[in-house]
Order: structure tokens, then sequence, then C-alpha cells
């Protein structure tokens, strides 16, 4: 049975220390530019120091129209160098593995926060939003490649695409609303396409000992399992990812579609996965919750809400098979000891139910 203290290694770069990682979190700390601030490089160089194997930032938007909420940061242009290049420093002098999460909002967007009208695989008059051509979706692909080869630049150990939570590239899986007729929509397999691009343009446009990560939506906003499982299959078996994290929301849930037995991340964890090392997430909140994922098939978990409350969650989780979050809520006080900034506090007291008191 693998034990979390187990170290991780990947196709690419770095062996990860353990089986414990630090989720994509949105903390609004950037600086309304999109650059690296203080506050935002003492949360996540905290969480290095407290033991987490592999460390992602927020998700960081790789195109200027991309962006959805103010503080997030920013991938887009070399402006961003150095307080990325000051990010990479801080995060590998703790002992961690670093990575960016690589993010566009598509149809999601912020046209107040941008100042450009949000773009994503269909038109969508509620949302403001405009169809890309066949060439602007190419042009995306590349922006998240320049913006992988940028994090490369200033000395990251890899990059997370996101393809989750209903963001640009999942809107493409969305069965309901992609009626595209180019090579971008229609078919299971023309929806999928924008993720082979994604990996295989940064694969083969970083070096040799650059980890690519991928995140994933199992299930819900329009993706049927059957498509989910099949993509995961397809992601892990063609060699381009080092790692695939699937975001359940909840580890112990069963599928949404009834026609499915078993735990939902089951479905993923027996599938053949090659060199990839596959991740799952969702409310693991102790050591015995990150275990159970590994007895479950799991190669690591991914932390959340704990990592956030707890700084050295990992450090903690791994020394003492009986380490669980503390209960919340939590006061404001607690949170600036655990490195927190005053917008990530505000943001969480006011848009997260009953996390800080």
């Amino acid at each position: 049975m693998t034990s979390l203290t187990a170290p991780l290694p990947l196709d690419h770069g770095p062996t990860w220390a353990n089986r414990i990682t630090l989720a994509p979190l949105t903390n609004l700390q950037s600086h309304a530019d999109g650059s690296l601030s203080d506050d935002e490089l003492d949360w996540l160089v905290a969480r290095g120091d407290g033991g987490f194997a592999m460390v992602m930032t927020c998700a960081a938007h790789v195109s200027p129209e991309g962006q959805c909420w103010d503080g997030q940061l920013a991938v887009w242009d070399d402006r961003f160098l150095p307080g990325l290049t000051r990010l990479a420093e801080a995060l590998r002098a703790s002992g961690t593995v670093s990575c960016v999460q690589l993010q566009h909002g598509g149809v999601r967007s912020s046209q107040e926060l941008s100042g450009h009208q949000p773009v994503g695989p269909w038109d969508d008059a509620a949302k403001g939003a405009r169809a890309l051509s066949t060439e602007e979706v190419q042009r995306t692909v590349q922006d998240f490649v320049d913006a992988a080869v940028r994090v490369e630049r200033a000395g990251f150990d890899g990059v997370q695409v996101h393809g989750a939570h209903a963001y640009l590239l999942a809107q493409f899986l969305d069965t309901r609303a992609n009626h595209r007729t180019d090579q971008y929509g229609g078919t299971a397999e023309n929806r999928a396409r924008v993720f082979h691009e994604v990996v295989d343009g940064i694969r083969a446009a970083t070096g040799p000992d650059f980890q690519v990560g991928m995140r994933l939506t199992p299930e819900r906003s329009g993706i049927p399992l059957a498509e989910s499982t099949a993509l995961a299959a397809e992601l892990m078996g063609r060699g381009g990812l080092d790692h695939l994290d699937i975001s359940s929301w909840d580890v112990t849930k069963t599928p949404f579609e009834t026609a499915y037995d078993g735990l939902l991340i089951e479905h993923f964890t027996s599938l053949e996965r090659g060199a990839t090392r596959l991740g799952v997430a969702g409310g693991v909140v102790s050591a015995a919750d990150a275990q159970w994922c590994l007895e479950r098939g799991a190669d690591f978990v991914t932390v959340g809400t704990a990592g956030i409350l707890h700084h050295d969650f990992a450090r903690r989780a791994l020394a003492d098979p009986a380490f669980a979050m503390t209960s919340t809520p939590v006061t404001r006080e607690h949170l600036r000891t655990e490195r927190l900034g005053a917008d990530f506090i505000e943001y969480l007291a006011t848009g997260w139910d009953d996390l800080v008191a």
C-alpha cells in the first residue's frame, strides 16, 4: 500500500517529495494589473515551508480577455516575469516543486475588469460573449503555450492547464452548447481537440525537465461521464502529461449519472495511465482522507480548504495519521497567522459559507 510519505517521481522534472499537493486556490491577492503581490508570495511560500510536495498558484489568466476576477494573477506578458521569477525562486528555496495553473475564463470572463468582450466556443447573449473564430481558437491555444514558456523562463518547475470548472477549455466539452461546425465542435473528438492541442503545444515548446499537468471536471456542466473518462484516458495515454487532477468537489461522491455504480473517482483510478500520475481533489481534510484516496488508486491528493486553514497541513498529516483540519468557522486572526493577506481573508469571509467567524 502506497504511503503518503512516499516520493512521487514524474516523467519530467523533479520528484515530488510526498503525495500531498496544494490546490490552485483563488485568493484575490495579486495587484490590479495582475502582477504578484507580497501577500500572494507569502501565502504560497508558507505552504512550501509547510511540507506540500507541489505548490500551485491560483488560476493565472493567459490572455487579457480571459480575466475572471479582480486580484487574479496574470501570465500573458513579459511584464509579469519579475514577480513570477521572484515567486519561483522563493518556492524553490522552500523545498517544494512549483507550478502555475494556466486559465482562460471564456464566457465567464469579466468585461468590466479586462476591458474586452468575453469570448468562448459559442455566442452567449446572457453573458455578453461572442464565439471565437477558428483562427481565434488557434490563437488562444498559442496563448496557453506562450504562457507556459514564460512560466518556464521564470523558473517554475511546471504548469497545470485548467480544463475544469466551466472555464474556457471545459466550455468546449459542453454537449449542451458547443454546436460549432468547425474542428472544435460537434463530435466528442472535436470538442476535446483544444485539450490535446494545448498539451502537445506546451510539451513541444518547453524543455525535457518541465512538468505539464491538467485539471479536469469529471461530470456535469454538460460533460457526460463517459466522455470525461474517455478524455482522461486519451490524455494519459498520449504521454504528454505528467499529472492529471480530477476535481470532483467530493472524493467520496458517487456519479451524478445514476447509470453508473461505485465511487466517481474510481471511474478514473481504474483507467490505464501510463507514466501520468493521477490525482484527486475534493473534501480532503485529514490524513485519513488522503490515505483513503491512495488506497483507491490515486497517486496523489490535492488539498484546498485544509491547506488554507493550515499552512503546514502536509507536514502534520505526514507525521500524524490522525491529523485532521481544525473545525470551522475560524477567526480572522487564525487566518492571518496562517499567512493569508487581508484581501484573501475578506474573500473567504464574504464568499465562503461558515468558514470565517
